[in-house]
């Protein structure tokens, strides 16, 4: 799961050669912003079938937060 994650982050960085790992911090480690913060949630909710409260987005910092709320 965390490959197909990787995938989805990868649209949103510029290095796509990168390793993502649980405790990357979303907008500081991987450097995006809240527009595409909000894209990305987008994208995983489609790829995990799962949705995620607009409330719930601004708790999501870290990619461990992320895989927690697919329940992975």
């Amino acid at each position: 799961m965390l490959e197909k994650l990787q995938e989805i982050v990868r649209r949103y960085t510029d290095d796509e050669d990168f390793i993502l790992t649980e405790n990357m911090i979303l907008r500081s480690d991987l450097g995006i912003n809240s527009y595409e913060l909000v894209q990305m949630i987008c994208d995983v909710e489609e790829a995990f079938d799962i949705e995620i409260p607009d409330r719930a987005i601004g708790g999501l910092k870290t990619v461990k937060d992320v895989l927690n709320y697919v329940g992975i």
